[in-house]
């Protein structure tokens, strides 16, 4: 059955106005002409959008998790994530959103905190708890209805492309961050150097990622959601079997030296009422 559509808006400034950006597999993307967010419109509904998330994104999740908590590791590494300190209340409270086969949770579980996860993919969510034993969540953020300042760090790699209203989740997540909470949040780069050179061939231009931030749009969703950016950073030149490893290695380098990665992460810090970014 084809999958019902749907005509949205900006979701940072709310405007309908946009032009065409890119087509690819028949999904239309446009670039809000008043903020530059690029978003699918027309896309599909969420409940068939939720439906996607079964037994081949599972399959999908299992073959790349080594790949995938190898780089969700450099990225904690990058935000130097083991000098964070915890509240004084003797815990230290961990959520990863979109948590997949749980790889990360265990590590952080293993480091000593408090973890739990969050997943829409059933069969990921039942690999998480059979094979490690975590507790995780199976459904949206929203759905979880987690109480007000339950977390010390909430973390979402490669989930925010993915939600039909991040402005939204980043609203929630701050709602459920304890004071001074941290965020760490990776996503593709659509103005990154390998995007811009690659364009309707570029590996993140895939139906399920319904937003394509770049540093610019994603910086100032943060900022509207109270959020203290302390720090960003990118990596990837090349994508991997694209080039051969002695072109890629300085390519890489190269693109984490002046920021223009493939793959962003920006690491935040909750707001205090009325606070302003500096």
């Amino acid at each position: 059955m084809a999958e019902m559509l749907e005509e949205v808006s900006c979701n940072i400034c709310n405007s309908t106005d946009s032009r065409l950006f890119l087509v690819k597999d028949g999904f239309h993307y446009r670039k809000c002409t008043a903020c530059g967010l690029v978003y699918q419109s027309p896309r599909p509904v969420f409940r068939d959008l939720r439906k996607r998330y079964s037994d081949k994104y599972f399959e999908y999740e299992v073959l790349n998790q080594d790949n995938f908590f190898h780089l969700m590791k450099l990225g904690l590494k990058d935000v130097r994530f083991d000098s964070f300190n915890h509240n004084g209340n003797g815990s230290r409270s961990f959520l990863d959103i979109g948590c997949a086969t749980g790889l990360l949770l265990n590590y952080v579980r293993d480091k000593g905190w408090s973890t739990k996860g969050v997943e829409i993919c059933k069969p990921s969510v039942e690999y998480a708890r059979k094979q490690l034993g975590l507790d995780i969540f199976l459904g949206t953020l929203e759905e979880a209805a987690f109480p007000a300042e339950s977390f010390e760090v909430v973390h979402f790699s490669h989930v925010i492309e993915h939600v039909p209203e991040p402005k939204k989740m980043l609203l929630e997540i701050r709602r459920i961050l304890k004071p001074d909470g941290h965020i760490i949040v990776t996503t593709p780069n659509v103005a990154g150097g390998h995007a811009l050179f690659a364009r309707s061939s570029w590996r993140s231009l895939i139906p399920d990622h319904i937003y394509l931030f770049s540093q610019k749009t994603l910086r100032k969703l943060l900022e509207l959601s109270e959020f203290r950016i302390v720090k960003q950073v990118s990596w990837g030149g090349i994508p991997a079997g694209k080039r051969a490893d002695w072109l890629k290695r300085p390519f890489d380098r190269l693109a984490k030296l002046l920021n223009v990665g493939d793959v962003m992460l920006f690491h935040c810090i909750k707001q205090k009422e009325g606070e302003i970014n500096g």
